[in-house]
């Protein structure tokens, strides 16, 4: 009877209430609320940078940020808000004009000074790096090499282990931007390898394997071919990568408590072992994330509730 009544949450900020309640505020134009909560928040840069993008995604369709830097124009975060406010702005016009469909430099342009304006302002922060290598992507051929090395070295200076960040240069790397399937996963491998014991950085490699799925996806637009992509994520390299990111990252980790920050790549792996058929890991995996999930990726392989609620019951959580 209980698994009858189990429900799936998809709160968009992954359990962060404080985030929720920041939120709330820019639908009313107050910037107080954001002020408090990435004041408080501090120098913990997984909980920060994850806050830091979900606001901004939220002010991008609002001046909210921009009344704050306007009440308090030397302030770090508002700055640092603001830049990556500027960054998702420009990846909406990106999306709204389509892939390939070049939008208007001086967007993309404002989004870079901006980063670097807030680069300058809170220098030991590692988040204004990670927009600033975010917005790149939209550069139709990208940057120079020696320039986007120089933007890695700032943020990996900061924080080596950020998921977030490295995962920026792996979509800068991917076939579906400025790089190729294997400069991706090359990327994803040797940043796995050199990652401590418990530490995520080996989900990058699942990461990979979606965004190579996506493409195929899009190059197949629909056809047979597409049917065959079933074996993308069974075949032996595939299930070995989900066996070694279960290793390296969870079954080393101190502790199941998965913080905000971590729910999503927490979602890759699940999604990545229950498509592997790897039952044992997934069971687990999917007992830790409990009812809390996010849409991605599972959006990409079908409906996100009914696949992990058929996982669930198939192997009966």
């Amino acid at each position: 009877m209980a698994r009858d009544r189990f429900s799936l949450d998809f709160d968009p900020d992954c359990g962060d209430t404080a985030l929720t309640d920041a939120r709330h505020d820019i639908v009313i134009g107050r910037w107080q609320g954001l002020r408090e909560l990435l004041r408080a928040t501090g120098p913990e840069w997984l909980s920060r940078g994850h806050r830091v993008r979900l606001l901004a995604q939220a002010c991008a369709g609002s001046s909210t940020a921009e009344s704050w830097l306007a009440a308090e124009p030397h302030s770090g975060d508002a700055l640092v808000l603001r830049a990556a406010t500027e960054t998702a702005r420009a990846f909406n016009v990106a999306i709204a004009a389509g892939r390939g469909v070049p939008i208007d430099q001086h967007r993309i342009d404002t989004a870079v000074l901006s980063c670097l304006q807030a680069a300058d302002a809170y220098p030991d922060d590692p988040t204004p790096w990670i927009s600033l290598i975010s917005v790149a992507r939209l550069y139709p051929s990208g940057v120079r090499r020696q320039e986007l090395a120089r933007w890695w070295d700032e943020l990996h200076r900061r924080d080596p282990y950020s998921v977030e960040g490295h995962l920026q240069i792996l979509h800068y790397y991917s076939s579906r931007w400025h790089g190729t399937h294997g400069l991706m996963y090359d990327f994803a491998r040797d940043a796995a390898g050199v990652a401590p014991p418990g530490c995520a950085l080996p989900v990058l490699v699942q990461y990979a394997r979606v965004e190579e799925y996506r493409y195929a996806l899009d190059a197949a637009k629909g056809r047979q071919s597409a049917v065959g992509l079933a074996e993308h994520w069974t075949h032996d390299g595939a299930v070995s990568d989900v066996r070694r990111t279960w290793q390296r990252w969870f079954a080393d980790r101190p502790g199941t408590t998965i913080a905000p920050g971590e729910l999503r790549d927490l979602n890759y792996l699940t999604h990545a072992a229950c498509h592997a058929g790897l039952t044992d890991i997934a069971g687990t995996l999917l007992r830790v994330q409990g009812p809390r999930a996010t849409r991605t990726p599972w959006s990409y392989t079908g409906d996100p509730e009914k696949q992990i609620l058929k996982w669930r019951k198939d192997l009966r959580l």
